[in-house]
């Protein structure tokens, strides 16, 4: 996964930093101004997904756009099969799941973050997987912090939300190295993220390192993953019950 790549941001379009599906009058008008199409919600917590905590789990590449290679295994399968680990973690623990693919389907950037803003997410792991570094890498938008607003620019939507993100980040953060496992904290620019409308971190999984407090372990552990899932879903059960969480 490349995460530090810059991309052109265009400066127009706007959409509205709070919005519900509620609002479907005016999707069509949304889906022209913000030139993407209308996305679908997936079955996963969908029924629910308006009227309770909501996290989105967003499994990164998919279709077309296979990911890094890890060993025999393409990036995309492996964060769609984590993607349904977490998913199942959480609805264990009463959290409504949306997730942004449920197969090997294609999803641009700009259908992804559309997927969270319909869900008026509280909160969204964006999830890869990458075969160099150690333990945990979690990544919040590089933009810098502005003030909520009726209407913010598509690309950069996520300003709004930085100083929520960085939080829920630190909450993360503290899980993962409860659970023994070493993290490392970045910004960058995130096509997806930087227009999402609610609190998201990138979660970049990569094998773990021995250490003094712990084993080596690869991506294929299934320990490991065990491990780093459950200190995500402990991760986002302690945002649901803190103000922060709140939308």
């Amino acid at each position: 996964m490349s995460l530090r790549m810059r991309i052109p941001r265009p400066q127009f379009f706007a959409t509205s930093w709070r919005r519900t599906v509620g609002a479907a009058a005016c999707s069509g008008a949304f889906a022209v101004l913000m030139g993407v199409g209308p996305a679908s919600l997936p079955a996963q917590g969908a029924s629910d997904a308006f009227q309770h905590f909501v996290v989105v789990i967003d499994a990164a590449h998919g279709g077309d756009d296979s990911g890094a290679r890890l060993g025999s295994e393409a990036e995309k399968a492996y964060t769609l099969a984590f993607s349904v680990r977490l998913r199942s973690l959480l609805a264990a623990r009463g959290v409504s799941v949306v997730t942004t693919r449920e197969s090997d389907a294609t999803i641009d950037a700009d259908h992804r973050a559309d997927i969270a803003n319909r869900a008026t997410a509280h909160a969204c792991l964006s999830l890869h997987a990458s075969e160099s570094g150690n333990g945990i890498h979690l990544f919040v938008s590089s933009l810098a912090p502005v003030q909520p607003a009726h209407f913010l620019p598509w690309r950069t939507a996520q300003a709004a939300w930085i100083t929520r993100s960085v939080s829920l980040a630190g909450i993360i953060n503290s899980a993962i190295n409860q659970a023994g496992i070493s993290v490392t904290l970045g910004r960058s620019v995130l096509p997806a993220v930087d227009s999402m409308t609610c609190p998201a971190v990138v979660i970049e999984v990569a094998p773990l390192q021995a250490s003094s407090d712990s084993k080596p372990a690869s991506l294929d552990d299934q320990d490991y993953q065990a491990r780093v899932a459950g200190a995500l879903a402990a991760a986002l059960v302690e945002w649901r019950s803190s103000d922060r969480g709140g939308r």
